[in-house]
């Protein structure tokens, strides 16, 4: 523990004495350094833990955690397959789904869709649609009455609204004597949504399960068998013994299997990104250490004098490493502020500099997420704390050594 009179030197070697101004710029630099070297933590970590969870929620909330997908995808017996699904240990919800890729024209504009027909207690049911509707109401798709719902930028490239009428293009027309017929059908959009993923706002194409059997030539057949569980992370272990129960006519996609290259990728990006940032937090450390060395030896004569006085080299010790920590603990504490201001206001921030500089730095066709998402994680936060903490305290240890083996004969010899 350090002692009163020990505090009492360190604040006053904190503050410059007279010609130590340039030692006291180096140490503001140094203090400077540490709170961004932290903040830069602090924000890119809650960031891309944000950036995670969002595409995590919202790909499970509008995908299901599995789908048992019919070879072909085509599903003929899906009634048995989804009741005996539901009566495994784990699972919550089991419902039928169709999705197929198709064309959308409208006002001679044709864009690439992704047709997803579902039943109307599960169009519904997820929140992810039904929380996220920007115009219309999902309650007016009408199972027979040729409604559907799309994602907003899909509504944007064809330049649809709420009451327009749109077609949907299908390849699986009828055979004539001249060939295949495609099948076009229009429909009236009764509502748009915008679920914050670009991929999915840019082609889903909604509409009541009926509607989508009719358009495909289905008949009572569907796509897939989406599964819900109680974890995610535990779905290969709920689902495993079924996989061979429904292995003749159709095979199990968890969404680990459908994403693991984004969610790999992100992992990988994360842990780069610490370690890349970290070393931010290291050169600053050696800021702390070379303004400590330039201070022992301004304040050589005064550490003798303290020698001589009956300090012992332990005592000499812990009062450069309290300055030293000190100084880190003020850059700690800056960056640990900086950090949550510039998330609080990320968004404003975004938008600034896109402004001033012309560049969209959030271009949701690249980045998945229409917002930039934010995600602190305490335990993050402390790591980045103590991380910063014992790089400053390691910096204190050699100038702390040097200042306790000064020999105060030597230096006050010809005093």
């Amino acid at each position: 523990m350090i002692t009163s009179y020990e505090r009492m030197i360190a604040r006053r070697y904190l503050l410059p004495g007279r010609g130590e101004g340039f030692i006291f710029l180096v140490a503001t630099i140094a203090t400077g350094a540490v709170a961004l070297g932290v903040a830069a933590l602090v924000i890119v970590m809650s960031v891309m833990n944000g950036f995670r969870a969002e595409l995590f929620d919202r790909i499970l909330g509008l995908n299901g955690h599995a789908v048992i997908q019919g070879y072909g995808g085509k599903l003929e017996a899906w009634e048995p397959i989804s009741a005996r699904v539901r009566q495994l240990p784990g699972v919550t919800k089991a419902t039928p789904l169709i999705e197929q890729p198709l064309m959308a024209s409208f006002n001679n504009r044709v864009e690439g869709v992704l047709v997803r027909g579902m039943t109307m207690d599960d169009i519904l049911g997820t929140k992810v649609m039904t929380e996220n509707v920007k115009a219309g109401s999902l309650r007016d798709l009408k199972p027979g009455g040729n409604t559907v719902a799309i994602g907003a930028r899909l509504a944007e490239a064809l330049g649809a609204r709420v009451g327009d009428t749109m077609s949907l293009i299908s390849p699986q027309g009828e055979v004539t004597p001249f060939g295949s017929v495609p099948r076009i059908i229009s429909y009236r959009i009764v509502s748009i949504f915008e679920v914050g993923i670009y991929d999915y706002d840019k082609a889903f194409v909604v509409m009541p399960m009926a509607d989508a059997q009719t358009l495909l030539s289905l008949g009572n057949a569907v796509g897939m068998v989406e599964v819900v569980t109680t974890d995610p992370d535990k779905v290969g272990e709920i689902l495993g013994p079924f996989a061979d129960t429904v292995r003749p006519v159709a095979v199990i996609n968890d969404w680990r299997s459908t994403n693991s290259s984004l969610f790999e990728a992100l992992v990988v990006e994360r842990t780069v990104m610490f370690w890349l940032l970290a070393i931010v937090i290291l050169v600053a450390a050696f800021n702390i250490l070379s303004s400590l060395v330039m201070l022992v030896r301004a304040k050589t004569r005064d550490i003798a004098i303290l020698r001589t006085m009956g300090a012992t080299r332990g005592a000499t010790m812990r009062i450069f490493i309290f300055v030293g920590t000190v100084i880190g603990a003020a850059g700690i504490g800056a960056g640990v502020i900086v950090g949550f201001v510039v998330l609080n206001f990320r968004e404003a921030i975004t938008g600034g500099i896109a402004r001033l500089t012309g560049a969209q730095l959030w271009d949701p066709s690249v980045r998945y997420l229409t917002e930039l998402p934010s995600k602190t994680d305490p335990v993050e936060v402390v790591g980045i704390i103590l991380l910063a903490l014992l790089l400053s305290f390691l910096a204190t240890l050699y100038p702390a050594w040097k200042a306790s083996s000064t020999d105060p004969v030597e230096v006050l010899r010809y005093e």
